[in-house]
């Protein structure tokens, strides 16, 4: 078995990754793709390929393994200067040192200039390993220096699969709309197997049918429902950030960075979801309103589609898909508040849908 069998898919990162411990590494790697699709995974795995598959890998203690995450929202110049430092120490152990810097997308401009003079003239037994989600906020001079790796969202047939395996009791329909709703990311798949989740995602597509069947639909108090959900996450991704760190050596104001980061940054990816779910709802209302019921997202509500998707609503359907991808948008490049972003968008969904006549029983 290779390194990366236990891997899903990511056919041509496997083939790029199994062709550098054949032939002898490069210098720079630069792992790019959504999170959540085995990036991490896959950078652990080469570094112990590298380092003679050493377990010790696993746990972060082979003494030619540096590790660098960042530290509150940004990685700054001074852990790249600590790095740099490290990058002059001959190997320990293996025939080379391996550099792990995940997040490397969040290096900020100091600290990227300071990583470049090193990716320009490394030392010979130094391979880097820059794991990213965007590539974007990564300088042309720091991806032109490192062979790029990329991976992509997996297959519907792939995140089933490690549902079933997670959670074998599932009924065919609720093991579909999990596959679907996590968007080709193994991290959303596992967060829609809590328990907390299940409840969450009652409470949002209650919400997403109020907006257009309860005469009484107020935007604030949907809005602040839907925030339970996201502050919830925040805090046990927190819990889990303080966990993590007990024996680490950072300062105290280190590791409060760290916790922050962590809490921010599940509140953001809860927010994301929480809009891709909405706006898959309205857009399953358009596919079952137009007969192609197999093509729903929420194939396990079914019953509530048929009810809701009346000829009258469809238009509303369609703008509300626009609003809530809109906020998407927004939520995913800039700093917004996810309190306020919500109640606005439902304010707008209220308008889009609320005139729609509902379905008329025979």
């Amino acid at each position: 078995m290779n390194s990366f069998e236990t891997l899903p898919e990511q056919a041509e990162a496997k083939r790029l990754l199994l062709a550098a411990l054949a032939e002898g590494p490069a210098h720079a790697y630069l792992f790019h793709g959504p999170a959540g699709v085995g990036k991490r995974a896959a950078a652990i795995a080469f570094a112990a390929s590298l380092l003679g598959g050493d377990e010790r890998v696993e746990r972060r203690a082979h003494p030619d393994l540096y590790v660098l995450e960042p530290l509150g929202d940004q990685i700054r110049i001074d852990a790249i200067r600590a790095l740099r430092r490290d990058l002059h120490m001959r190997p320990f152990e293996a025939d080379r040192r391996v550099y792990l810097v995940f997040g490397a997308d969040l290096m900020n401009e100091d600290a990227a200039d300071a990583l470049l003079k090193d990716l320009e003239e490394p030392p010979p037994y130094a391979v880097l390993v820059l794991v990213a989600n965007e590539l974007g906020p990564l300088p042309e001079t720091i991806r032109s220096r490192c062979q790029l790796v990329p991976f992509r969202r997996l297959s519907e047939r792939a995140v089933r699969e490690e549902i079933a395996r997670r959670a074998p009791g599932l009924g065919a329909d609720e093991l579909t709309t999990l596959a679907r709703l996590a968007a080709g990311r193994l991290d959303r798949a596992a967060r829609l197997l809590d328990p907390a989740a299940t409840e969450g995602r009652a409470t949002l597509l209650d919400v997403a049918r109020s907006v257009y069947r309860d005469p009484d639909f107020e935007p604030a108090n949907a809005a602040a429902r839907l925030m339970e959900a996201v502050r919830a996450r925040g805090a046990a991704a927190r819990e889990q950030a303080q966990e993590e760190l007990e024996g680490l050596d950072l300062t105290a104001r280190e590791a409060e960075q760290r916790v922050r980061r962590a809490q921010r940054g599940a509140e953001r990816e809860e927010l994301l979801a929480t809009l891709e779910e909405l706006a898959a709802w309205y857009r399953d209302l358009l596919v079952v309103g137009t007969g192609a019921e197999g093509a729903a997202v929420h194939s396990d509500r079914l019953d509530e589609l048929r009810e809701d998707a009346s000829r009258e609503r469809l238009p509303g359907a369609e703008r509300a898909c626009e609003a809530v991808r809109g906020t998407w948008r927004n939520a995913e490049e800039l700093n917004v508040s996810p309190g306020l972003a919500l109640e606005a968008l439902l304010v707008e969904l209220r308008r889009a849908l609320a005139g729609a006549a509902a379905p008329v029983s025979l």
